[in-house]
């Protein structure tokens, strides 16, 4: 199974693609798409599609996997980032990729075992299960790649049943 994970963002969405066969990961490609700064909000927007569909084309994933949104502060962020995950929604959905979300609880629970791990402990986990000299850069990555391990983690448990029949 490949599955693909997205840290959404509107600066920097994050994004990785693993193999899960057998138990195990291997990482075939990861990354993040950047949109600069001073450029036009819309345009942003039409770049983060652009660049997510044309990944998912080249990867063919069997299923996607996105963080659920959670914002305590900044309303401003939290509507622009909302934004551009409505965007990539909509870029998985014209590709009709099966979407599945998680929680920061769920994916740290899934990469750790433990749900309230601290971010350096998921980021070292989710290094360790891919096999990776390094952890990915931007964080925004190695929380898309944790995503999908998350996924793979899933695959076959009551839970994962449960989204894919919506019960």
């Amino acid at each position: 199974m490949i599955i693909f994970g997205i840290d959404p963002g509107y600066a920097i969405v994050g994004w990785g693609c693993v193999r899960y066969e057998r138990g195990r990961f291997l990482p075939l490609d990861f990354g993040a798409v950047l949109t600069p700064a001073g450029m036009d909000f819309s345009r942003r927007l039409e770049l983060i599609y652009d660049e997510l569909t044309a990944l998912f084309v080249r990867f063919q994933p069997d299923a996607l996997s996105v963080e659920k949104l959670y914002f305590k502060n900044n309303q401003k962020t939290a509507i622009d980032v909302a934004e551009a995950r409505g965007v990539i929604l909509l870029a998985a959905q014209k590709q009709r990729l099966p979407l599945f979300e998680y929680t920061p609880l769920q994916v740290k629970s899934a990469v750790t075992g433990y749900g309230k791990a601290e971010k350096p402990q998921v980021m070292e986990m989710t290094r360790r299960l891919l096999g990776l000299r390094e952890v990915p850069k931007p964080d925004d990555t190695a929380d898309a790649l944790a995503l999908t391990i998350c996924h793979g983690q899933m695959g076959g448990t009551a839970l994962k049943r449960r989204l894919v029949s919506g019960r």
